[in-house]
């Protein structure tokens, strides 16, 4: 999207172009205040790359800011409105306990939601506080932070404040607010509310704004709205091809948790896989696994036919033709997720060229490594290092006879083996936040207020790529749990 402001070098330049919309798209808030608020954390490399001034934001003038106590210069607060389709049940939401400040222009003209997440009650709160507890604003911080290191799309965290006020939730909490920066904060379920509770002048006018805002190269297309929908399919398959090849496991894949952006969004019950398991659910709340790792790619297809339905009266003025783009466009998603995933497991095994048998190949390690229970990450860091005597997976015969046609696949390809082992590296992680260190970080923070443990983990997740000798440590598993490990909503 164009930027209608001047450019600043540093500080606060905010526009309010989502607030130019129709008003059934949003509410404007009051805020609200909250006792003492506390700066526990703050992503000053985030921070720089906004144009904002680092120090400023951490004084107690830009701690009130951070907190909701006060609005940054050009700041309009709203409330957005959406719906959702969650756990397969379509209801209307909205945000119920964020704010939007605005956009801020950063110094390479980029335009970015900077959201404040726990600020309080708005219209869309249906009986809720507004707030958030500390442990799931830091969760949330570590999670797309580590994302954002792993190089996947994602919302990010610019920082998280305490408020000094409790949340009751089953227990007591402390209450925290945190400070999410974001491509823009546009959902599938925000089309699902145009189109069921707007017009369709109203639905044009949202569609305009997502096509101007992130895709504006379709603008002159024949079809600027068939060419979104095609360009939200393009990026979710990239997108959850990536969650895919390093194990992550978002937990409420809902209606109003896919952008149009294409980024990783509100990170709940999210975890990293351990054992490989396609049928590994964390979330206390996805009872009947509907939202396992294993089911994310197809989850992705049902929230893009929901996507599409919400266009069909922007895609053509014949129904039945309307109907057929918006299929044939849907159909397509899978193709487009295999290739990108298949392309990514290629790069985890250092196979530059392609070979119709290559995706039995990957199949049939999963399908070893499933069998063995064996570590995700670990495996693929083992084949990368050649370090499989620590792993009794790689003694087994089903491996060892995998290995001989592994090992014939990369003879049939014209790069050396050194360029193998370097894609390799550059493929798989030497670390991801395992869940029992973002446990050991959250407990230590929100029981005895020491950061000092997130902060390594943040350290450690900041380019894990780098295979450097610290990252070690983080990369061992965790002892034999008496019982599943899970996650929770946090709300």
């Amino acid at each position: 999207m164009s930027n209608s402001k001047e450019m600043k070098e540093i500080g606060w330049n905010l526009d309010n172009s989502y607030a130019h919309l129709p008003e059934l798209f949003f509410n404007s808030l009051a805020l609200n205040p909250v006792h003492s608020p506390e700066l526990i954390i703050f992503n000053n490399e985030l921070a720089a790359e906004l144009g904002l001034d680092a120090k400023e934001l951490i004084n107690d003038n830009g701690v009130a800011i951070l907190a909701g106590n006060k609005s940054p210069e050009g700041a309009f607060p709203i409330a957005q409105a959406y719906a959702g389709h969650q756990f397969g049940n379509f209801t209307m939401l909205g945000d119920g306990r964020a704010l939007l400040f605005g956009e801020q222009i950063t110094p390479y003209g980029d335009r970015v939601d900077i959201q404040l997440k726990g600020s309080g009650k708005t219209p869309f709160s249906r009986g809720g506080d507004g707030r958030a507890a500390l442990g799931p604003m830091l969760r949330e911080y570590i999670i797309s932070e580590a994302m954002h290191g792993l190089g996947i799309p994602t919302t990010r965290s610019l920082a998280v404040v305490a408020t000094g006020e409790a949340v009751i939730r089953e227990t007591e909490l402390p209450g925290a607010i945190l400070t999410r920066v974001a491509e823009s904060h546009l959902r599938v379920g925000t089309f699902q509310y145009a189109a069921n509770w707007g017009s369709k002048e109203e639905l044009q006018a949202l569609a305009d704004y997502a096509v101007k805002r992130h895709y504006p190269e379709m603008e002159m297309t024949p079809n600027p709205y068939l060419s979104l929908l095609q360009g939200v399919i393009k990026r979710q398959a990239v997108l959850v091809a990536q969650w895919q090849l390093v194990g992550f496991i978002h937990g409420v894949m809902n209606t109003d948790n896919m952008t149009i952006s294409g980024e990783t969004i509100d990170y709940g019950p999210c975890a990293f896989m351990d054992k490989y398991d396609p049928k590994t659910v964390f979330s206390s709340i996805d009872i009947q696994g509907r939202y396992a790792y294993g089911n994310q790619p197809g989850i992705a297809g049902w929230n893009l036919a929901r996507f599409a339905e919400t266009l069909i009266p922007l895609l053509d003025e014949d129904d039945d033709k309307a109907l057929q783009l918006a299929q044939d466009a849907v159909s397509q998603f899978p193709e487009l997720y295999r290739a990108n995933w298949l392309s990514g497991m290629r790069a985890k095994l250092g196979i530059f060229n392609e070979e119709k048998e290559d995706k039995a190949l990957v199949e049939e390690l999963l399908s070893i490594m499933e069998k063995y229970r064996a570590d995700f990450t670990n495996t693929f860091l083992a084949l990368t290092f050649d370090s499989h005597k620590e792993f009794e997976l790689f003694g087994t015969p089903e491996f060892i006879q995998w290995q001989e046609k592994y090992k014939e696949r990369l003879s049939r390809q014209e790069e050396s083996e050194d360029a193998s082992k370097e894609m390799m590296q550059n493929s798989n992680p030497a670390v991801i936040p395992r869940n029992h260190r973002v446990e050991e970080a959250l407990e230590a923070a929100v029981n005895d207020r020491d950061y000092s443990v997130m902060e390594k983990l943040l350290d450690v997740l900041e380019n894990p790529y780098e295979h450097a000798e610290e990252q070690a440590e983080y990369a061992k598993l965790p002892a034999e749990a008496d019982r599943p490990y899970q996650t929770f909503c946090g709300t």
